[in-house]
């Protein structure tokens, strides 16, 4: 026996490496590989995106332009507190009645989720900053036991706010016709990457669903963790 083998150990050779890359190549060709898109404006419904870019397709173009607000506390935030951060984004007022208080909530939730997460942040805009002043949004932040460190609430200039809203995050409607920037926020949370770029957009007022297509807050934190854990340096 020990002879037979020997004369044919490379006939034998040869075919073990044959099913190892046969297995190899059907459990490429089978397995799930999670992936997320990289979003650009012309993958956006055209609502929420400033016409000037509404057709632009190039993902390596679309970007979260550079910013700089005032947080709760009075601080300046701009984009290079988020660089090399996952970060979710979203639009609200502390007045809202409607979907804010279910938004805030479910952001509420999600600091809890992403608090023991260096690299991950979470970042509210105001629609309204005539009225959300700094004060304002230390109350609403203190009320809603905001994490400084890991939870920026900001106000600022309208209209840096709404060119924001709708050339980077792609996130908000325009409001009146008869007035200047004014914006309608939806009730999207914006998961942007470690580079800037925009990943997904989800239901901030849908904590949950029983639908496994919805893009929900509890699939934002599997997106997140996927996110933070291949993408963040």
């Amino acid at each position: 026996m020990a002879v037979f083998f020997k004369k044919y150990r490379y006939f034998f050779l040869f075919f073990f490496l044959l099913c190892a890359g046969i297995m190899t190549m059907f459990y490429n060709a089978l397995a799930w590989r999670k992936s997320l898109p990289v979003y650009t404006p012309s993958m956006v419904n055209p609502e929420l995106v400033d016409t000037l870019i509404q057709h632009q397709a190039n993902k390596q173009r679309h970007h979260i332009a550079p910013f700089k607000f005032a947080n709760q506390n009075g601080d300046t935030i701009t984009n290079k507190d988020y660089e090399g951060t996952v970060y979710v984004a979203d639009f609200f007022f502390t007045t809202c009645t409607t979907i804010c208080p279910i938004m805030g909530d479910n952001m509420v939730w999600l600091q809890e989720q992403i608090k023991e997460m260096p690299h991950v942040k979470l970042l509210s805009h105001t629609v309204t900053p005539d009225i959300d002043s700094v004060p304002v949004l230390k109350a609403y932040a203190q009320k809603k036991g905001v994490i400084d460190a890991k939870w920026n609430l900001v106000t600022g200039d309208k209209k840096d706010i709404f060119y924001l809203a709708r050339q980077s995050y792609l996130a908000v409607k325009t409001g009146s016709p008869d007035e200047m920037y004014d914006m309608v926020h939806t009730e999207n949370f914006v998961l942007v990457d470690s580079k800037g770029r925009i990943r997904g957009f989800y239901d901030g007022t849908n904590l949950d669903t029983p639908d496994p297509e919805a893009n929900n807050v509890k699939q934002l934190l599997e997106d997140i963790k996927w996110l933070n854990e291949h993408e963040t340096k």
